[in-house]
């Protein structure tokens, strides 16, 4: 079986690809702007702590993500 998560729920340093957006269409086409939509491999590369924002690298850029939206986003773990 799959481990699927949200993508706040991926430490420091973990990879995983992106199955889903949970969310409009708006929110979805804003994502896809960030270069995030389903079949791209992401990588979390700072959480902050408390809730504070995370930064992840997807296609050679880093994009900054509020944990609300990265709670809104389900990744497949990549091991």
């Amino acid at each position: 079986m799959k481990d699927v998560i949200s993508l706040d729920r991926l430490r420091e340093g973990e990879r995983g690809r992106v199955v889903s957006i949970m969310g409009g269409r708006g929110f979805r086409m804003r994502l896809i702007q960030l270069g995030v939509m389903p079949g791209i491999e992401v990588r979390v590369s700072k959480s902050a702590f408390f809730g504070g924002p995370i930064m992840i690298e997807v296609n050679n850029t880093r994009v900054a993500l509020g944990k609300g939206v990265a709670s809104r986003i389900w990744v497949e773990r990549i091991s």
